[in-house]
């Protein structure tokens, strides 16, 4: 079992040097179908599949595939803010996709992209990066930056990091570990609206990554902070899925809590990783749930990290 949560050699390329092109993977960071021979560069249908949709007035989202279609699949959620200095990206995509992003930006402002904010170290959120050189300014926490190339000067934060101000406010929170150890939320204040990144990446199973200190036991806790602390959103842009609501974070961080109880229980009740898995299933009020997202988002993945997480303590 555990070759099913071994990041692969070329993934690693993804993550720790995002700003090597090398070969493009149909999943990159989602690390599942790993294929060495994926042709170079984004294909027609993942270009296809990326469109810019608007928020509100001033934000877009640059979305693709979702998790659900490799074969069209670009990466994360970008999100275009528009301010009175220029555009502030959050994620950039695949490697490959910064000439898209532009053109997509191009659509909506004649304002150059002056900032990028990378929810994370994952090769599907930073790909980008690379074709927006500098001074374009790169935003991550602290956790993230240890993933990722050391060669682009980088500015981190800590905990809480505000950039701009007034209606072009940005709020950047760490709430701790969950599918990394690096995960930044971004808040627009003024437009009530909050980017996830993986840390809510779809309605289903979280996706942890232990290589890079993700945690299933602490981004219960992780998603509670942030529920506790972040006020006046009503609007989420998502990881890997179509916009969706505060009452869907809520839940998402309820539902996290419910799983994550549920593995401490099985294992203080002697059961196996693979009974507990075989048991599990989605309560009735998260109804429309996935425990099947992919290959590394099942129960049993998820259970896996979790008993390994818990015999620690």
């Amino acid at each position: 079992m555990e070759a099913a949560f071994r990041r692969p050699a070329v993934l690693e390329g993804l993550v720790k040097r995002p700003l090597v092109l090398g070969t493009i993977l149909a999943v990159a960071a989602l690390s599942y179908a790993v294929s060495a021979q994926a042709p170079q560069g984004p294909s027609p249908a993942s270009i296809a599949a990326t469109k810019i949709e608007k928020v509100k007035d001033g934000l877009y989202v640059i979305t693709g595939s979702g998790a659900g279609d490799m074969a069209s699949f670009s990466g994360g959620n970008t999100a275009v803010f528009v301010t009175d200095a220029g555009v502030t990206l959050v994620d950039t995509k695949l490697p490959g996709f910064g000439p898209t992003l532009l053109e997509r930006i191009k659509t909506v402002t004649d304002k150059p992209v002056i900032r990028i904010i990378n929810t994370h170290a994952h090769g599907d959120h930073t790909g980008g990066n690379a074709f927006f050189n500098p001074p374009v300014e790169i935003v991550v926490h602290e956790g993230a930056r240890a993933n990722m190339d050391k060669a682009r000067q980088t500015r981190t934060y800590k905990d809480r990091l505000t950039v701009g101000s007034g209606r072009d406010r940005i709020d950047l929170y760490h709430f701790g570990r969950g599918h990394t150890n690096g995960d930044t939320f971004v808040v627009f204040p003024a437009l009530r609206t909050m980017h996830t990144g993986d840390m809510f990446a779809w309605k289903g199973l979280p996706y942890i990554d232990p290589a890079v200190g993700g945690s299933v036991v602490e981004q219960r806790q992780s998603l509670a902070n942030a529920v506790a602390t972040v006020k006046d959103v009503d609007t989420i842009i998502n990881g890997h899925i179509p916009t969706s609501t505060w009452a869907d974070f809520v839940q998402y961080a309820e539902f996290v809590r419910d799983f994550v109880n549920y593995a401490e229980a099985s294992r203080k009740a002697g059961k196996s990783v693979d009974q507990a898995a075989a048991e599990y299933r989605v309560p009735e009020r998260f109804k429309g749930y996935s425990t099947s997202i992919m290959a590394a988002v099942t129960p049993a993945a998820n259970l896996k990290i979790a008993y390994d997480e818990l015999s620690r303590r």
